[in-house]
């Protein structure tokens, strides 16, 4: 029997599939603050590494404090232009000098953060469109001291906060996620029209699913306004098939709501650069997407920004990606459970493999008992907190995403 605090519990509500209204949201690719996130993030991943190949660990950094200021553009059919550039400034702390090692952090900053927007935006050009600033100071002395704990095989928790996930996602939560994945994806290949901005909202009354998506498009891209249209008529009919793949509800796609009827440029979604960043939407780490690439207001959510936090001790991000990683393990093995919400709760200094505690709350389905599944839910959430050091090294190859 495990001597880690596992509490098993029914939950407090109806399972989310199972209240009468549900609302998610996932915020796009191109959407401002998952630009900060996504930076954030292959910063992070890239000074990892680099503390890795340089000292053969990772050192004391946080990059989860990156900005963008909006710019501001003059978009046309065929083709406009910037007016004024997007600013983007890399915040952080990290390790520069370790013994007679020293790393070029601000550098490396640089180096990953235009590599991921070069890999992911086609259409923004480096240092005319955006510019790309980078500020990184030392971390505090005390955390690096929590951090460094010489020869534990466990790192010690960086702060007292705690991490949450939830499993099985609903039918609405899957449409919005891969809706949003797929428009970037698969019909962003075939509809270069379509920019990287897209956020998609979800609402569920009852069994009448709407789906709100807001597509920005790429000027250069559409000729007119009967050219913008069909654009947007065809993201409504993909985002319809891809809801059709999930659920059997009702559902109804609008697509750009906010379109007017003139035909020029000013009353649609119309960018140059497929993105908000360009007309005035400033961005910011940890405002957007959850660790889990939703925002789900009918669940519990930490408040922690999980992009661009170091992947060693910071439990603002381990403790929401093996919060996720656990609930998602726990359904795939357990039956009967119809909704799980695990609550991580650690404590600075302590082991981040002994939690101080660890809460898991389930709806079990009709005629299952919790105690019949009690057992086996502490079982895996013992073993998933056993292997918790397994999330760093995911995080630095970038097989977990943060947003």
């Amino acid at each position: 029997m495990t001597d880690r605090n596992i509490q098993v519990e029914p939950i407090d509500r109806p399972a989310v599939e199972d209240q009468e209204i549900e609302i998610v949201e996932r915020k796009g690719l191109g959407h401002p603050d998952s630009i900060c996130d996504g930076i954030a993030e292959s910063v992070s991943r890239a000074l990892a590494q680099a503390y890795l190949d340089r000292v053969g660990k990772v050192l004391h950094y946080n990059t989860d404090e990156t900005q963008l200021v909006a710019g501001r553009a003059n978009p046309e059919f065929g083709g406009g232009e910037m007016v004024e550039p997007i600013y983007l400034l890399i915040v952080g702390r990290a390790t520069s000098e370790y013994g007679d090692v020293t790393i070029p952090t601000e550098t490396i900053a640089l180096r990953a953060a235009r590599e991921y927007l070069g890999s992911n935006f086609p259409e923004l050009d480096l240092g005319t469109d955006i510019i790309v600033d980078v500020k990184l100071g030392e971390g505090s002395g005390d955390l690096r001291e929590v951090f460094g704990e010489e020869g534990a095989t466990v790192p010690m928790a960086n702060d007292t906060s705690f991490g949450v996930g939830h499993a099985p996602l609903t039918e609405t939560e899957r449409i919005v996620l891969n809706a949003e994945r797929r428009l970037n994806g698969e019909f962003a290949d075939d509809h270069p029209a379509l920019g990287q901005d897209v956020k998609i909202m979800g609402k569920r009354e009852g069994d009448d699913i709407d789906i709100t998506v807001a597509a920005a498009m790429i000027d250069k891209y559409v000729s007119d306004r009967d050219d913008y249209d069909a654009e947007v008529e065809a993201v409504r009919e993909f985002v319809g098939e891809v809801a059709r793949e999930y659920t059997d509800r009702e559902v109804t796609v609008y697509v750009n709501t906010a379109d007017g009827d003139g035909d020029g440029e000013d009353s649609i979604y119309l960018t140059t650069t497929g993105t908000s960043a360009e007309m005035g939407d400033d961005g910011s780490v940890g405002r957007g997407n959850r660790s889990n690439g939703l925002i789900t207001p009918n669940r519990s959510m930490s408040m922690e920004a999980t992009s661009g936090k170091n992947p060693v001790n910071h439990i603002g991000k381990i403790y929401n990606l093996l919060g996720t990683q656990i609930a998602e393990q726990v359904v795939a093995e357990v039956d009967g459970i119809r909704d799980l919400r695990i609550r991580l709760l650690s404590q600075i200094g302590r082991p981040i493999d002994q939690p101080h505690v660890a809460d898991a709350q389930v709806v079990t389905e009709d005629g299952v008992l919790l105690s019949d599944i009690e057992d086996d839910v502490v079982d895996i959430v013992d073993r998933e907190l056993a292997d918790v050091t397994a999330i760093t090294q995911r995080v630095i190859d970038g097989e977990l995403s943060t947003f």
